[in-house]
């Protein structure tokens, strides 16, 4: 992962939770329905946490699964000394100081999640991670990323950045705020759904969708078998 991305986290870590909201216009929207994707069988599943930064999907994700054990990976070890912060000692929450694309885990998981992260890897390196979440999960387990999403044309880009600059710069964020925002999103890689749907099956993931967009935020789901859930009493085939 680029080292420019891990120093501008690193620079923006002590402030990073307090300007989610005024940084996503569709935050509530974003973060509830990732959240509601995220889908475990047991009553303390095993939870990795891609690119987790200050934790704040994961602390989401333990409110829904209280008994939850949960990894937190990141590039930024400033973004992790905030996670540690929101989650004080509470022993079942662990942490790792690397880049997650590359790293060697050695564990299964229940869940896999990630928000707002993905996007900064090349996409090549998108294809392979992919990859290595199917092989990660259990059987059974799901993976939900809350990210960003190419438009299928430059005019969709632009469209999306427009709509984007025009919400922060009427969210009361200082102007500093909002220019190094922007300086951040110059260096992201944006996969288009399509591009990152088909990344998911050809990793092996069934009932892949993007299941919310709201402009350039998209919420991805897939799973890793082909009955996974009850909907209204009903297994999904």
């Amino acid at each position: 992962m680029n080292e420019n991305v891990k120093k501008q986290f690193d620079a923006i870590a002590p402030e990073y939770d307090r300007q989610r909201r005024q940084l996503i216009p569709c935050f509530d929207d974003f973060y509830s329905i990732a959240t509601d994707l995220v889908h475990c069988d047991g009553d303390a599943p095993r939870i990795l946490d891609l690119g987790a930064g200050t934790g704040l999907f994961s602390s989401m994700i333990r409110n829904k699964y209280p008994n939850a054990n949960l990894t937190l990976i990141d590039l930024s070890e400033e973004m992790l000394k905030e996670a540690q912060s929101r989650f004080g000692t509470d022993p079942s929450v662990s942490y790792i100081a690397a880049d997650y694309s590359i790293y060697p885990y050695t564990e299964k998981y229940d869940a896999i999640i990630s928000s707002l992260s993905i996007h900064h890897l090349s996409h090549p390196a998108k294809r392979d991670l992919f990859h290595t979440v199917h092989q990660l999960l259990k059987e059974g387990g799901s993976f939900v990323n809350a990210d960003q999403a190419a438009g299928t044309t430059a005019y969709w880009d632009q469209y999306y950045m427009s709509q984007w600059t025009t919400a922060i710069r009427q969210s009361g964020l200082t102007t500093g705020a909002i220019e190094a925002a922007i300086q951040r999103r110059s260096v992201d890689i944006n996969a288009t759904v399509e591009d990152q749907l088909r990344w998911l099956s050809e990793a092996g993931f069934v009932h892949s969708d993007c299941v919310y967009k709201n402009n350039g935020f998209a919420v991805f789901a897939a799973f890793k078998r082909k009955s996974h859930f009850e909907l209204n009493g009903t297994k999904t085939q």
